[in-house]
């Protein structure tokens, strides 16, 4: 299978191409990205014998049945990479937490956020690409608090590639924040950046479509990738957790075959949402894909009403950083592949020029048939945490804003993307701890309280040194990369 640009204008010549090579180079034409124009179907009778594989194995048969250019041994190898979760055969968790409720957690890798479970498999693949191609690369990122430390863990110490890290300085948490700037490895580099998270992500985009900045790196011999969910790379493994998740259900015999199930995602830049969306079409029982926001609730708006408003909106610091965003940039691919190329270059290039683009009747109908979308404002969000943590159970603030949407009347799986000890504030405030000294106390003290305990590779984050302490401003980013691989 090949993939193929979001964005083309008429009677242009669309070149397609494999994976290995939107891998290295992720922009596309027009500014856009790339993804595929059909997806493998996995019919009704395969799903139940899929049911008693394991999570790799599973894995290895939806790769395997996109036909890749990518060799097989290069994603075994890269699936191994879940040896350093919690519990390597079962990198994902899945839990039944109430009558028709389930939570599909994906938080239990080195970095304790649903981002390892795509990131640690494709920082092995892409270095394998590397490393066959005899080539190094400048792996670029841009974070609103979890894509970061999952993209600086699973590349550290690699002798191919290097990587900038982008985050918006006072938009993550103070653990994201500190998992960044004590990460170690000689190859790596951590810019914080003077404004939002949507600055981050517009400085990357700009940097990865730059010819003077790509022929700067071309003297150091060095090529230009990503590792934001703009990768498609990242996007093939975030489609198997969900198509996971309607296994361990038939599993459990929780489904019938017929039967469908509702998953209810946590959406910052919508990459979780689009992977659940990819696992539908292949095949996945699922009926509505409920995309939860917080107060920056502009996909709740999008899916709602047709329009994405950009004009009017001022980005909102919530008590779940990692959903702070407005411009969702997967969502380009989801009107790709409803809507095509073409349509999808009008609607972005409108986004781009007008901060504004709006679907028609029709086309708000065909998104309608597949999506819901809902938000919490941060009390909400609060007063979830507190009640789930009176029944025993630990959430984040980002999975808190799903409860919202859940239906008791039919089965729904919370896509659950975050360890509650990223966001100590903000579980302080939920559980009304008092009187803490200070962020690792806090930490203790709210753990006892939801009768749980600290990761030690948290606890050690507040006695490491800070080694990337540089907060710059956006115009300031290509030339500090620059002077840092010039030392």
């Amino acid at each position: 299978m090949r993939l193929t640009p979001t964005r083309s204008v008429k009677d242009e010549k669309v070149k397609n191409v494999n994976l290995s090579t939107a891998m290295l180079s992720p922009s596309s034409a027009h500014g856009g990205l790339y993804a595929p124009k059909k997806l493998p179907k996995i019919a009704r009778a395969k799903w139940q014998e899929l049911s008693s594989l394991s999570y790799e194995k599973l894995a290895l048969h939806i790769i395997s049945l996109f036909k890749f250019d990518v060799p097989e041994a290069f994603f075994k190898k890269a699936l191994k990479r879940y040896a350093s979760f919690d519990d390597p055969k079962h990198p994902v968790i899945f839990k039944k937490i109430d009558k028709n409720l389930y939570v599909n957690e994906l938080y239990h890798g080195p970095t304790r956020a649903f981002k390892d479970m795509a990131l640690q498999p494709f920082g092995s693949l892409l270095s394998q690409l590397a490393k066959e191609r005899g080539e190094r690369y400048l792996i670029m990122c841009a974070t609103s608090g979890d894509t970061g430390p999952a993209t600086l863990q699973t590349f550290a110490n690699d002798e191919n590639i290097k990587v900038v890290c982008l985050y918006p300085d006072g938009g993550t948490s103070e653990v994201q924040k500190l998992q960044m700037q004590t990460m170690q490895g000689e190859n790596l580099k951590v810019f914080g950046i003077k404004g939002d998270f949507d600055d981050a992500q517009r400085a990357l985009k700009t940097l990865l479509a730059n010819d003077k900045f790509k022929s700067e790196l071309k003297k150091k011999r060095l090529k230009l990738s990503a590792a934001n969910s703009v990768n498609f790379g990242r996007i093939l493994f975030q489609i198997i957790y969900h198509a996971y998740a309607y296994a361990n259900l038939l599993k459990q015999k929780a489904l019938k075959a017929n039967e469908s199930f509702d998953i209810i995602v946590p959406s910052g830049n919508f990459g979780n949402a689009l992977g659940a969306y990819y696992a539908k079409k292949m095949g996945a029982k699922i009926g509505k894909i409920k995309i939860a926001s917080n107060t920056n609730n502009i996909l709740t708006q999008f899916f709602t009403t047709g329009v994405y408003d950009l004009r009017d909106k001022k980005l909102v610091k919530t008590i779940s950083p990692a959903m702070d965003i407005l411009i969702s940039s997967n969502v380009e691919r989801l009107l790709f592949d409803k809507f095509g190329s073409e349509r999808t270059n009008e609607l972005m290039q409108s986004l781009a020029k007008n901060k504004f683009y709006k679907l028609s009747k029709q086309e708000l109908e065909a998104l309608k048939e597949d999506f819901e979308a809902s938000w919490c404002d941060d009390k909400e969000c609060e007063a979830y945490i507190a009640k789930l943590a009176k029944n025993g159970y630990a959430i984040d603030p980002h999975t808190a804003t799903c409860f919202k949407m859940v239906d008791t009347s039919r089965i729904n799986v919370i896509t659950s993307t975050a360890h509650w000890v990223k966001f100590t504030p903000s579980m302080i405030k939920a559980c009304q701890i008092k009187d803490t000294k200070d962020e690792k106390d806090a930490l203790a003290k709210t753990a006892k309280i939801l009768n749980d305990s600290v990761p030690s590779s948290i606890n050690s984050l507040f006695s490491a040194k800070i080694l990337h302490k540089n907060i710059i401003k956006e115009d300031e980013i290509e030339k500090c990369v620059l002077e840092w691989i010039e030392r």
